[in-house]
């Protein structure tokens, strides 16, 4: 029953969305153009999300509220090359399209697939989380804590208020998109941080994805013109071999190689409670492969002042220390407005304005 009161009241903070078109050879269908999934969802039924459906043949979609609010450093996204030190509000809803086993978000994120799992919608106007970011001094807005990719249109009414008050906007997402979405955030989105969760199609599917369809997404968030980094979190036994790690680099490094790539470290949550947990030494040697395969950025994540210099941002002309961090802390950031390395003039990509 908890299932269903839940849904019951979700259903009720909705709209019609926006990411949709009519399938003509099924009338009252529709598919969803939120997530590469791309859902065909007959009346009264819902796509794989669970949050988005089918109501006589109007596709209803999420808004209105939010499952959790508040202030993080941006470190914490994480972006290391957005206004370091600041703070991002930051906004979540309930569902997703994918059900990993280790999510670390699973109470919202599985929240209408596991008994366990749901939070307590509250209903809230854009206006009035833009408000909040600005009050708290908040430098940004962010959507998080669930796949923001299914709850886009909303997230879309967030980022237009948070404009208006001069707040940058960022989607922390699992890259699982299509063109029609990203072209929808693009004129509302400064920053996009996608999890590349393995480099293996089988593992990709036990998560509820398909890798050729997150990799289509990064290339798309990259090519749109999105400040992109990409975060794997490295899981023992998962997605640790030295191969897989290595082609991951490989791949960002074919995009750009300004690309920060993030390595970060698994502990046991949710389902997965077999793999050990993720040590330092693990994330050195993934961070060491990412600069074999010519990443200019790596970091490596979640385990602070265990990590040697991969916590800070170093300059890959002259090796001169640029920010210096410990854990979500900003111990000193050298990088100037117009985002330049102040011992040699070398560009940094990034958003430090």
């Amino acid at each position: 029953m908890k299932q269903e009161s839940l849904a019951l009241r979700l259903d009720r903070l909705t709209e019609p969305g926006l990411l949709v078109e009519p399938l003509t050879a099924k009338p009252g269908w529709v598919r969803c153009l939120a997530c590469a999934h791309q859902c065909k969802i007959g009346p009264g039924r819902r796509g794989i999300c669970q949050v988005r459906f089918n109501a006589d043949g109007v596709l209803r979609v999420p808004f209105g509220y939010v499952a959790g609010l508040q202030c993080d450093p941006v470190e914490k996204k994480p972006f290391n090359h957005v206004l370091p030190g600041s703070q991002a509000l930051t906004f979540g809803m309930l569902g997703c399209d994918l059900h990993c086993d280790y999510c670390q978000n699973w109470l919202t994120s599985q929240a209408l697939r596991d008994d366990l799992a749901g939070a307590s919608p509250q209903t809230i106007t854009a206006a009035e989380i833009a408000a909040a970011g600005q009050r708290l001094g908040a430098a940004l807005v962010v959507s998080s804590y669930n796949e923001p990719l299914i709850t886009s249109e909303w997230a879309v009414a967030v980022f237009k208020a948070a404009r208006q008050r001069g707040l940058h906007t960022a989607f922390v997402s699992n890259g699982n998109a299509t063109r029609a979405v990203l072209t929808f955030l693009r004129p509302w989105v400064d920053a996009y941080k996608i999890d590349l969760k393995t480099m293996h199609d089988r593992r990709y599917r036990q998560l509820g994805a398909v890798l050729a369809d997150v990799l289509d997404g990064i290339r798309l968030v990259f090519e749109l013109g999105f400040w992109l980094e990409i975060v794997t979190l490295v899981v023992p036994g998962f997605n640790d071999d030295p191969g897989e790690l290595a082609a991951a680099a490989e791949f960002i490094v074919g995009l750009s190689p300004d690309i920060p790539w993030h390595v970060t470290a698994f502990h046991q949550d949710y389902r997965m409670r077999d793999p050990a947990h993720t040590v330092a030494q693990d994330l050195v040697r993934a961070a060491e492969i990412g600069r074999k395969a010519g990443l200019r950025y790596v970091y490596a994540g979640n385990l602070p002042g265990r990590l040697g210099d991969w916590e800070h941002t170093v300059c890959p002309q002259c090796q001169a220390r640029l920010v210096t961090r410990r854990g979500f802390q900003i111990l000193e950031q050298r990088i100037g407005a117009d985002g330049c390395c102040p011992q040699c003039g070398l560009a940094v990509p990034g958003i430090w304005r």
